[in-house]
């Protein structure tokens, strides 16, 4: 598309795709830009073009020339720009924030033009069916910032909006046709720059969702492949097999470990071959350039643990050395906190190299929270799961730069899994949004919005309001229920009052071990000003919580404060919680 002067890395790779471009000599003329190599594969209908872009180098528009015997030369002007130097433009998603995930398609309607777009393969727009697009857009979103403010969300992580052609269920956006481009549908390249920086006028900072696994079957360089080893092929159709622990286990089978990586997610996903340097290239290129083009301030990355993971070791150190303050996550959907770890930056002692991935996507400490409010108890069953999994935090580098979530868009939604008790869904929420690490929260979880992922269409409603259409808007104190403004408030009260707090946000966690079905944690500052207190209640009656055993966090407290209700407890040997409640008290 374009490119920069004043890059860290000089070097540059243009795809270049066209009717047999290879019979063509190639030439270009500016100072500080030189074509050191033209590279020629097996498809005749590419060209890789190696640049070096010197410090010199100015910016400004220059031609390339292609040249075939007996044809017209082709030319095609090509921009350098100056970096945006503007201080502070990305911003590091950090402990600090709370993320907001959303589905464009499913979340606001601001632009009904752009529903239908002539020329792409899905031509029909269908509310009442899960698996259509809804016509949700960037400008939808673009709207509804305040809404973010309010709740206390600092910031938005959309599922990808770049283009997905495809002939039916593309909405979701992880079936990538053009890297480069932002499908029609959502809006313009132009457009997104332009939500990214009114996110940034509003305090929000925006985190980009990309794919390094795999591409849809739309894509250019699918349906007329650079060459064969573009993708990973096999005799017949091979599915990965979704398993994590060939990636890391000694006693593993080379077969079992290759279907792993090389395998294919689903039959609409070609799975990139990442030990291809030009695939490298294409992929690291293109994410670098929707930073500087937009300035955006975190990635997630896509099933990170089937990508090849020499190769994501080099991705982040060359993003991170041109934007040193981008954050980075990875999804890591596995089982156990060994496992997670072992894709986190600074295991080199497991792996024998370091990933330089910050913070993954915490499901195991999920798990253990829905183990804490569902669970029986036992010994490492119910609250002590919980105990036990924070116990595991040795294995991070850093756990507080891991994302803790209770659902996203391929999960059951966290209201449903708490069988839709508001006293459950309270507790979940006050754990999330007092333990360590980064927490999410998914679109809809703070007005109740349920349902469960078989089928996973269903956990991809609409948010209500988001469409002109809409009966209610539940964007609105009046459009929503009872209930449904607790859950907001408590939400809000407690994510607002979060951003104020230095123990919350980047204090240390210290947890007993849980007794009587009560578990307690403080996290605190280094000034121990502001201490917090958590008392999780997982059982479904009233307790008494004598705090004397807590000494060594109260230490002179002799009073407590209700973040949620205000209420000031001035004796505090003696706690009462509710039945199923979390109380965060901050320690006076």
């Amino acid at each position: 598309m374009s490119w920069w002067v004043g890059m860290h890395n000089p070097k540059l790779q243009l795809l270049v795709h066209g009717d047999q471009i290879a019979d063509a000599t190639v030439q270009l003329n500016y100072p500080g830009v030189s074509l050191v190599k033209v590279n020629k594969v097996e498809n005749p209908n590419y060209l890789f073009l190696d640049l070096e872009i010197s410090s010199a180098a100015k910016a400004g528009k220059f031609p390339i020339t292609f040249t075939q015997k007996g044809k017209k030369t082709l030319s095609y002007t090509y921009v350098l720009n100056n970096r945006d130097q503007t201080p502070g433009r990305i911003q590091p998603v950090t402990s600090k924030d709370l993320i907001y995930l959303l589905m464009p398609d499913r979340f606001a309607n601001g632009d009904p033009s752009n529903d239908v777009v002539k020329g792409l393969q899905e031509t029909k727009l269908n509310r009442d069916s899960m698996y259509y697009r809804h016509g949700g857009d960037i400008q939808g979103v673009i709207n509804n910032l305040d809404y973010f403010n309010d709740l206390g969300v600092t910031a938005i992580w959309m599922t990808p909006e770049i283009e997905n052609d495809m002939k039916q269920a593309s909405y979701h956006g992880y079936a990538a046709t053009d890297n480069y481009k932002i499908d029609p549908r959502y809006g313009t390249n132009a457009l997104y720059k332009t939500y990214v920086e009114k996110a940034h006028a509003k305090g929000l900072k925006v985190i980009k969702d990309i794919v390094h696994n795999h591409i849809g079957t739309g894509h250019y360089t699918y349906k007329d492949m650079p060459m064969k080893d573009w993708l990973n092929q096999w005799p017949a159709y091979t599915q990965t097999n979704y398993r994590d622990q060939p990636v890391m286990d000694i006693h593993a089978s080379e077969a079992d470990k290759k279907r792993m990586l090389d395998g294919w997610f689903v039959p609409s996903m070609p799975d990139l071959n990442h030990r291809n340097p030009y695939v490298q290239n294409y992929l690291t290129q293109n994410h670098i350039w929707w930073i500087e083009y937009a300035g955006i301030d975190g990635l997630r990355l896509d099933t990170y643990p089937y990508n090849d993971g020499e190769y994501m070791a080099d991705w982040a150190l060359k993003v991170k050395a041109e934007f040193p303050t981008l954050s980075i996550f990875g999804e890591t959907l596995v089982n156990s906190a060994a496992s997670q770890s072992y894709f986190t930056g600074g295991n080199t002692s497991n792996r024998g190299m370091d990933t330089n991935l910050p913070g993954i996507t915490d499901a195991v400490l999920k798990d253990a929270i829905y183990e804490a409010l569902n669970g029986k108890p036992g010994w490492t069953d119910g609250i002590f799961r919980l105990y036990s999994t924070l116990a595991q935090d040795f294995l991070y580098k850093d756990p507080s730069s891991n994302v803790v979530f209770m659902d996203n868009h391929d999960m059951s939604r966290f209201y449903s899994m708490v069988n839709e008790d508001l006293n459950k869904y309270k507790s979940g929420m006050a754990m999330l949004l007092t333990l360590r690490g980064i927490p999410q929260i998914y679109y809809g979880t703070e007005i109740l919005m349920k349902n469960y992922s078989n089928p996973d269409g269903l956990v991809r409603s609409d948010f209500p309001g988001g469409w002109k259409a809409d009966k209610v808007n539940k964007f609105t104190k009046a459009g929503r229920t009872e209930n449904e403004n607790q859950a907001f408030d408590f939400v809000s009260t407690l994510a607002k009052y979060r951003k104020s707090s230095a123990a919350l946000t980047t204090g240390k966690l210290m947890q007993f071990i849980p007794e009587d079905g009560l578990f307690v944690y403080f996290r605190y500052a280094e000034d121990n000003k502001k201490t917090v207190m958590v008392i999780v209640n997982s059982e479904d009656k009233a307790k008494s919580l004598k705090t004397a055993r807590f000494a060594e966090r109260i230490q002179t407290a002799t009073a407590v404060t209700n973040i949620i209700t205000g209420e000031k407890i001035d004796n505090i040997n003696t706690i009462n919680i509710p039945a199923s409640n979390t109380l965060v008290l901050e320690l006076n």
